[in-house]
């Protein structure tokens, strides 16, 4: 068998098997009163159906299609589980939109039977009230269809393309606003994608329903899609993968598998083929990088995955370059083969100790709470748990707990939601580097079991995912939003928006402005920005949709004037002494030669101006030495024994002290070196610190002579004394 649907009263039923028999539990039958199977022959080729009719009309809640051996031979055994309609047995739980109807046709002369399948199907079956186009649309039908929705609403919407696939194709997107092909002043960007995968094509045509049903609400005057419209630059990308589909295509609805057409014509799967980021932000975390030398949001793409020769698929770097030129705020990637909504994080991510012993505490308690799930959790995890949520109460079946799982058990716990890591864990997704490379969160939306559904299902799945998808969409004005300008009314790009609790900020646009989700509540905001002053405020958000306006003006620090100071000394880290802080040997190494040639010029220019300026008194002057010149000094000095006696005594001889505050910042002197003026043997002078000191010598005799003259001393940090005796000469 290859495909099976639920037929509309009055068709027929079709069963294709391939050289086989069908096993089927009939009416009447549960699972402490099984019913007995009833044998239907199939066909012995794909081309020749078999017609086979039950001998009752069923409404059939769940149908279960699995091969198996039957009789020494190979067979398909379908379970139906449901109630015969001609036994009016009452079905438990039946809610509009439920479930899948299997019919078959009664028996002609049974209109009573007949009766109450129709009245069953009027009451309970979804059926379509918008006039749109519900079939399946190849490429060519897709860009023609694109085409007319555009020249129906040629003010509020533009067809481009993000690029093309390895095969060519153009990857066509759909912008829906009131000012097409331009980012509005502090209006959100939304987008849906759907196609990743070749083979999962409802997202592909719900896409392409919801482009029609934008545009004709809006052009009738639905107030609540012209508000969508008005205050959101929607973008809608029905595939992904063009290339993928029309190898799905090829096999139809009737005879496609779970894999063909899934990946890329180059063998990638879109899904998982984007940087891993994850890795690198955990990785600094463990290091206590974050947020000083690794940001915690916007991270930088790894330079593996730029080059020319890297392994990343022709799509993803398309999308990735659509991702950063639009400033998306919240989107979502619709998918096919389960039931249910994915969020971050995807990858899972080793537990650290202190989880792990929580956790083996919390199950010696008997708790349920799992410690270990923290791991996998984003900072927005409340957030993302808010918009899954909102996905899926608005969907008519995700949340219905008796359907069940698609491939096992109900991982969602009857909500229809789950986390990505705990549910099917993978690195390089989508939603994963979307969250840490760009301001926007994504979520994953699987849509049903079917991965290609017939086309006849179009309606009732279209009615099924209606309202979820304008309710999502709705979300992207929840939470905060405002502007970041300096004092001069200039915006400011890239600035950084902080919430305090969550460690995730969000970058500004080009024009200053920002968005940022968050849950009802009261929080602080810090925004902040190189070259200016942080600010915060706190800021509500209320549980009615519409963001919260919040913002902020920046005042110009001296980060400027820092810049400039580290640029001069090559971007380098300025060299900062600790005491507490030991040396490695080449930096003391380094400390010493430069104090060592410090001491050195410092000395000899403060032998020369004190030679400069210093006069003995007359009446103490020995007769019988020799005038010395009045500008220089002898750098020869007479040896003592041959220095002329004078006529006055030792005591006599004049003694002059000079004593000299210099200041140091941030400079240690080791003992050992306080007195040694000159440098060691084989040192080298760098003329770089000679002109340094020679120009800081200047502003301190500049400053020398400011306090001769006002007699106010300037502020010091260190204190060196020194001490002359001209008795010495």
């Amino acid at each position: 068998m290859r495909k099976w649907w639920a037929p509309h009263p009055g068709s027929r039923l079709h069963f294709y098997c391939l050289g086989g028999q069908w096993a089927l539990r009939g009416p009447g039958s549960t699972a402490l009163r099984p019913a007995s199977p009833q044998t239907f022959h199939g066909n012995v080729d794909k081309d020749t159906p078999v017609l086979s009719e039950l001998p009752e009309p069923v409404v059939a809640r769940f149908i279960r299609i699995y091969p198996l051996t039957w009789n020494g031979s190979l067979c398909m055994r379908l379970e139906v589980l449901g109630c015969a309609v001609a036994r009016e047995c009452e079905l438990a739980g039946t809610q509009r939109g439920g479930g899948m109807l299997g019919r078959q046709h009664p028996a002609k002369d049974n209109p009573a039977s007949l009766a109450a399948v129709y009245s069953y199907y009027a009451q309970n079956e979804v059926v379509a009230t918008d006039d749109l186009d519900f079939r399946h649309h190849s490429y060519k039908d897709m860009r023609q269809l694109m085409k007319l929705v555009n020249e129906e609403c040629p003010t509020i919407t533009r067809t481009y393309s993000l690029g093309k696939s390895s095969r060519g194709l153009k990857i066509y997107a759909m912008e829906i606003s009131d000012n097409p092909g331009e980012h509005e002043l502090g209006e959100p960007e939304f987008r849906y994608t759907a196609g990743i995968h070749g083979n999962e094509v409802l997202g592909r045509e719900l896409l392409l329903l919801l482009m029609q049903y934008l545009c004709r609400e809006y052009r009738d005057g639905n107030p609540r899609v012209r508000s969508l419209v008005q205050d959101t630059r929607i973008h809608l990308v029905p595939s992904l993968n063009p290339d993928g589909y029309e190898v799905a295509a090829q096999m139809g609805s009737e005879f496609g598998n779970w894999a063909l057409g899934l990946w890329t014509e180059e063998g990638f799967d879109i899904f998982e083929d984007f940087p891993d980021l994850n890795s690198v932000l955990w990785g600094a975390e463990e290091r206590k990088w974050v947020p000083y030398r690794v940001p915690n949001n916007n991270l930088p793409i790894p330079e593996r995955y730029l080059s020319p020769d890297a392994t990343v698929s022709t799509e993803v770097r398309a999308i990735i370059a659509w991702m950063e030129k639009n400033p998306f705020v919240l989107g979502a990637n619709l998918n096919g083969g389960e039931r249910l909504v994915s969020y971050p994080y995807d990858m899972a991510r080793t537990p650290t100790e202190e989880q792990l012993l929580a956790a083996a505490m919390a199950a010696a308690r008997g708790e349920d709470e799992d410690e270990v799930s923290e791991a996998q959790e984003t900072p927005d995890h409340a957030v993302f748990r808010w918009l899954a949520i909102s996905f899926a109460s608005a969907h008519l079946t995700l949340t219905e707990p008796y359907r069940g799982g698609c491939q096992a058990q109900d991982y969602t716990g009857g909500m229809g939601i789950v986390n990505g890591a705990k549910w099917n864990p993978r690195s390089g997704t989508i939603n994963d580097f979307s969250y840490l490379h760009t301001n926007c969160l994504e979520l994953s939306f699987y849509l049903g079991c079917d991965k290609f559904p017939h086309e006849s299902e179009l309606p009732r799945e279209w009615e099924n995912n209606k309202e979820a998808l304008l309710t999502f969409m709705e979300q992207v004005h929840r939470g905060i939003k405002g502007v970041v300008t300096d004092e001069q009314g200039i915006p400011i790009a890239n600035a950084t928006i902080s919430v305090s609790g969550i460690n995730h900020g969000v970058k500004t646009a080009s024009g200053g402005d920002y968005w940022r989700i968050l849950n009802p509540g009261e929080y602080r905001v810090t925004a902040h920005a190189e070259g200016y002053t942080p600010s915060a405020k706190t800021c509500n958000v209320d549980y009615d949709i519409g963001a919260t306006q919040c913002n902020f003006i920046l005042a110009r620090s001296n980060w400027k004037r820092i810049r400039e100071i580290m640029a001069m000394n090559g971007n380098r880290p300025i060299p900062r002494i600790d005491p507490s802080r030991p040396m490695t040997p080449q930096q003391r190494r380094l400390q010493q030669r430069r104090l060592q040639h410090r001491l050195r010029l410092r000395a000899q220019m403060r032998l020369r101006r004190l030679n400069a300026t210093t006069t003995l008194d007359p009446h103490t002057v020995p007769t019988t030495l020799p005038p010395a010149p009045a500008t220089t000094l002898s750098t020869t000095m007479e040896p003592w024994g041959v220095v002329p006696p004078t006529t006055a005594g030792w005591e006599e001889w004049e003694t002059e002290t000079y004593t000299e505050v210099v200041t140091e910042f941030g400079t240690e002197v080791e003992p050992k070196f306080e007195t040694q003026l000159e440098p060691e043997f084989g040192t080298e002078v760098e003329p770089e610190f000679e002109t340094q000191l020679e120009t800081e010598f200047e502003e301190e005799e500049e400053e020398e002579e400011e306090e001769m003259a006002t007699g106010q001393a300037f502020p010091f940090t260190t204190v060196e004394t020194y001490t002359v005796n001209f008795g010495d000469f």
